[in-house]
């Protein structure tokens, strides 16, 4: 059946206001005048969709190096769109809430879904809780958020809001247990991503919540994923134009169509000739933080080392645990892994640096801190 013409969407809403389709094709001799730079630059980049642009040029998150340009085809930015709408059974009239950057790939593809199944945009700059800046009775059909905003939006008791969408999409960085535990409590059916700027957004989805929560990613219908010599995922699709994608993240392939994701080759730390993998210490380690009440971000790394080459570190954002605490943690963390995978120090951030996603930066966090001791310990 078609859709009732007089429902589609002549217009979004950005940051509060109304601005009509036949007015940002003519953008921005038609832009008011006090618009800041994001609402600018939000703006001309659905001129360009709305106007028939082939070619985009979308900048690299940069969590795990220099950010870069990269350039993709519409064709690629319809299929990822495509493809979501699909599984969520989103079409026209729909409500979608766009609280991601739009600067990067999770927030526009969020834009390119809403202009492909003609549904109703409602923009906000990127905020902790962005359920604070739309009026109270409004409501949406589909959203994604990165989880600190997730977090955010169920502690200012939101959560019924969320349990009439369709569909959550929560990544752009690691869910903390504690966040995916608050999960259980609502309906709504929630997925962590999996995806890059090369592949237009995500390619693979995992459930979090619901009555089967699930420790793999499921491939979208479409996707072809394989394995390199190190490992690592290779993926192979429309949205690649039919390129292999070979990434770095190590992955356990338990079949054609789901796998589950191991860890970054580059967070691997040669401590002593035994490979640890710095995402499962950081996972033992927040559930033994939370356990302790002493919840805070952390991350592991590895840090020169005389002896072992690499030493397993652990940084923690915010004030030093009291000796007695970190003797706790340290207890337990023994107990919970091997020799080597025991993080042989505790570093202590008062804050981590992020990206300009807002992405944890590992790199840049730890080259701003003192060098490590020449020596093991």
């Amino acid at each position: 059946m078609a859709a009732d013409s007089s429902l589609l969407p002549d217009s979004l809403s950005l940051n509060g206001r109304t601005f009509h389709y036949a007015d940002i094709q003519q953008y921005p001799a038609r832009a008011p005048q006090d618009l800041n730079g994001y609402e600018a630059r939000v703006l001309d980049f659905c001129r360009q969709w709305l106007n028939g642009a082939q070619e985009f040029g979308l900048r690299t998150s940069g969590s795990t190096g220099k950010p870069q340009l990269v350039t993709m085809k519409r064709r690629q930015l319809e299929a990822s769109a495509r493809r979501t709408g699909d599984y969520f059974d989103l079409g026209p009239g729909d409500r979608m809430l766009v609280c991601l950057n739009c600067e990067f790939v999770g927030g526009l593809m969020m834009l390119v879904r809403g202009f492909e199944r003609n549904m109703h945009l409602t923009i906000v700059e990127p905020h902790a809780d962005p359920l604070a800046l739309v009026p109270a009775a409004a409501d949406f059909d589909f959203a994604s958020f990165v989880p600190l905003q997730l977090r955010a939006v169920l502690d200012a008791g939101h959560a019924p809001r969320l349990n009439r969408l369709k569909g959550l999409l929560v990544g752009g960085a690691a869910v903390e247990r504690s966040l995916e535990k608050d999960l259980q409590q609502l309906r709504v059916p929630v997925y962590l991503t999996y995806g890059m700027t090369e592949t237009a957004s995500h390619i693979a989805l995992r459930r979090l919540n619901g009555p089967q929560p699930s420790s793999r990613y499921q491939v979208l219908p479409g996707i072809t994923v394989g394995q390199d010599a190190r490992g690592c995922l290779t993926v192979r699709a429309d949205v690649t134009l039919d390129q292999l994608i070979t990434t770095n993240d190590r992955v356990q392939l338990l079949d054609a169509h789901s796998f589950e994701w191991l860890g970054r080759v580059d967070f691997v730390i040669n401590s002593g000739g035994v490979k640890v993998q710095a995402e499962k210490v950081e996972q033992v380690l927040e559930v033994t933080l939370t356990e302790l009440n002493l919840p805070r971000r952390a991350f592991v790394a590895g840090r020169p080392d005389a002896r072992l080459g690499e030493q397993v570190t652990a940084f923690l954002e915010g004030k030093p645990l009291t000796p007695a605490q970190e003797h706790r943690v340290q207890a337990l963390l023994a107990e919970r892994l091997d020799k080597y995978e025991r993080p042989r120090a505790f570093v202590y951030v008062p804050q981590f640096r992020t990206t300009a996603s807002g992405k944890l930066d590992r790199l840049t966090t730890v080259r701003s801190l003192a060098p490590a001791p020449p020596a093991g310990r």
